[in-house]
């Protein structure tokens, strides 16, 4: 039996984790990241780091495994949160659960927990792992968790192998029911405990007020665009690549609309998002179709089947592609198709996936929406998670 780190977080799925690893026979140790603890922009009783870590003591107490906290909060702050604030600053949406997995969990927890001896490090991510012999070589597969509600790959989506072969997912083969059906049955205080939200390790946050720490409000307007108008802006530019024509993002220019209000700051906002523009006396709701932070302009469109929410590709440079599957990856020139997401619980479409020199565009069959600068798309074959990028 191995020794395993379970990085136990005060919630039911790394609780059961732990007690499936016990279970087996594995010499498990409890490892509680204390991340953040500035209670000023969270909202009260919404993943409190202290209640969480209390939780997750009483926990291991009751399993009858080791416990310790380790205090990760100068790493999270240089790694995720300055990052946060510098995307936004330029007018990008970053995906802080995606990093902190890849910064945190998968990176320096996981150095502390082999400095404490530890075979594996687990977690409680509905996800699952399988490991095959391929060429001689033993590769690791990210397959989606079973409960397609709760699949969590997509925020593993930067891991790499060499993490993958010191990683266990305990829960991942069940559905969350079953979790907290076990946790009940072991009398685990995390049993009935509603799941977080809000960014990872810090909870449910004011974005706004989180980012203002560092980035000012800055008035400047709102110009509503006409969805017709967006239409045309997707028209395929003479002598442009289709692939380039596709991924482009739409340039718009305020006399092309009218000005509804104004907003304390483009930086506050991402494409797609509905609530916060405090705009009304449309007929249709209104969504973000465009920010630009050069002018501190918001663009916004009626309905969320507006025209300009949506365009079928996206483009990730080159030193923004990550294979999990180095094996797979495919060269300058090639092709690959595949199925995408560019969000969590997003259902998985086909794309075709072109790797150029400088990158590779993502092609989708059908036009996405709100596809946004900072984020992560993520493609698969079948239900495995092949690679991901950060969209340009």
């Amino acid at each position: 039996m191995a020794k395993v780190v379970v990085g136990l977080s005060g919630g039911v799925d790394s609780s059961v984790a732990a007690y499936l690893l016990k279970k087996q026979g594995h010499e498990v140790i409890g490892l509680f990241m204390k991340n953040w603890h500035d209670d000023s922009v969270t909202i009260s009783d919404e993943c409190p780091w202290l209640e969480d870590s209390n939780d997750a003591m009483l926990v291991a107490d009751k399993l009858g495994i080791p416990f310790q906290t380790v205090d990760l909060s100068n790493q999270y702050k240089e790694r995720i949160v300055d990052y946060m604030f510098d995307e936004y600053a330029r007018g990008r949406t970053p995906n802080p659960d995606v990093l902190c997995n890849r910064e945190i969990k998968f990176d320096v927890f996981l150095d502390i927990a082999l400095e404490l001896g530890a075979d594996y490090v687990a977690t409680g991510h509905y996800c699952q792992k399988q490991t095959s012999i391929i060429h001689g070589k033993e590769v690791h597969h990210l397959i989606g968790g079973a409960d397609l509600n709760k699949d969590q790959s997509y925020f593993l989506c930067q891991v790499s192998q060499e993490q993958l072969a010191k990683t266990l997912f305990p829960i991942g083969h069940l559905q969350k029911p079953e979790v907290r059906e076990i946790a009940a049955a072991q009398d685990l205080i995390t049993a009935g405990k509603k799941d977080s939200q809000g960014l990872c390790f810090i909870g449910k946050v004011r974005l706004p007020d989180f980012l203002q720490q560092q980035l000012k409000p800055k008035i400047g307007d709102i110009i509503e665009i006409p969805a017709q108008l967006s239409i045309e802006k997707a028209a395929v530019e003479s002598g442009e690549d289709e692939f380039v024509t596709l991924s482009r993002k739409r340039k718009y220019h305020p006399h092309e609309g009218k000005k509804l209000g104004t907003h304390q700051g483009a930086h506050y906002f991402t494409r797609g998002q509905r609530k916060g523009l405090a705009v009304g006396g449309t007929p249709d709701p209104l969504f973000v179709i465009e920010t630009d932070v050069e002018t501190n302009i918001i663009y916004v469109g009626q309905g969320k089947q507006h025209a300009g929410l949506y365009r079928r590709g996206l483009f990730i440079d080159q030193s923004e592609l990550h294979w999990i599957r180095e094996d797979l990856a495919i060269a300058a020139g090639d092709s690959m198709e595949v199925m995408a997401r560019i969000r969590y619980r997003q259902a998985l479409e086909k794309a075709m996936l072109h790797v150029v020199e400088n990158g590779a565009y993502l092609i989708f069959d059908t036009p996405q929406s709100a596809i946004s600068s900072g984020q992560f798309a993520a493609w698969y074959l079948d239900n495995e998670c092949l690679g991901s990028g950060v969209i340009a």
